[in-house]
């Protein structure tokens, strides 16, 4: 691991593994100071809170892991003390259900970051699979209400129509915790240059995500490709507003796959993915230090990488969540 690695502040913006002591193991291997770690996708009200309760029982168990961040500070806080912070976030607002009470409810729990949608339909928008018919009237109260409690608005499975207007009525920073741009390789979950640009322009953010089928090269893809989807979104939106969000899935089967992309309807099949091998060199959690060397060899320069790496990241938080 090398001494920037080490130095730097490392957020994940977006990982939906298999929630373990393993895992959190892989996080201190990788030099992890922060994820934002999915606990909901499908699940309703009960169920969220039950997993919710589930991930505090693992930071308590494993406390010399991993600590709960609520804040900026406890990030930071997190690095200080070799801890991993992690991040409670939802990849659907479907756990808020119609009711908007729960939002100020799931933010004392400490969730921070929330996706409008998971690739289709619900209250609030419409996914990126879907026809798009914009955002709701409840949607537009959802946003302001994650405006005021302090939830980032995370818009990566969201369709275009439903992320503009969504960007145009949050008073807070948005962001897309975990993208691919379509310039690269035109995919329903790829953001076209266009749309890069405006969240850009609008003061948003940009996880650019490893997912290897919105990859160009996909499953052949190694740490390198990665680092080319980097530079051609930093080339788009500047340096200071995009970070890593990996869509780590690590630990899960098929059934898993099977689960989280089902569309509305019993047994109705939404998408449908092969084999997911992650890029060569970054295969792991724990091969983190491996992005930064990549980085290196690639001529970035030490502030870029802080930047990306973290820094970012940290700075659009606090926008959100204030201190």
């Amino acid at each position: 691991m090398s001494t920037l690695h080490e130095q730097a502040v490392v957020i994940d913006g977006l990982i939906i593994a298999k929630w373990g002591r393993d895992i959190f193991e892989d996080m201190r291997r990788g030099g992890l100071t922060a994820a934002n770690c999915t606990v909901s996708v499908w699940e309703g009200f009960g169920e969220t809170v039950a997993n919710i309760a589930d991930m505090k029982k693992l930071i308590r168990e494993n406390s010399e892991l991993v600590s709960l961040v609520r804040g900026t500070e406890d990030i930071l806080d997190a690095k200080k003390n070799n801890r991993t912070g992690i991040i409670l976030g939802f990849q659907n607002a479907h756990a808020f259900e119609d009711n908007l009470g729960y939002i100020e409810a799931f933010a004392d729990m400490g969730v921070r970051v929330v996706q409008l949608c998971y690739n289709t339909q619900n209250l609030v928008g419409t996914g990126c699979y879907e026809r798009d018919g914009g955002l709701s009237g409840f949607g537009r109260e959802v946003i302001a209400e994650m405006n005021r409690v302090g939830i980032m608005v995370d818009l990566s499975h969201v369709g275009g129509a439903t992320s503009e207007e969504a960007i145009l009525a949050s008073s807070k920073p948005v962001c897309y915790s975990h993208c691919l741009p379509s310039g690269l390789k035109e995919h329903p979950r790829n953001k076209s240059d266009e749309q890069l640009r405006f969240i850009a322009d609008r003061g948003g953010f940009i996880g650019v995500t490893m997912f290897p089928p919105f990859l160009k090269r996909g499953i052949e893809a190694t740490v390198d490709d990665y680092i080319e989807a980097l530079e051609y979104v930093i080339n788009l939106a500047g340096e200071d507003c995009v970070g890593v969000g990996t869509d780590f899935t690590q630990g899960y089967d098929k059934g898993f796959f099977d689960w989280i992309t089902h569309d509305k309807g019993r047994h109705r099949q939404l998408t449908k993915f092969g084999p997911i091998v992650n890029p060569l060199g970054i295969r792991t959690i724990g091969e983190f230090p491996n992005l930064t060397a990549a980085m290196e060899k690639a001529g970035w320069t030490e502030s870029r990488i802080r930047k990306v790496m973290g820094a970012n990241w940290v700075n659009t938080f606090r926008e959100v969540w204030g201190a």
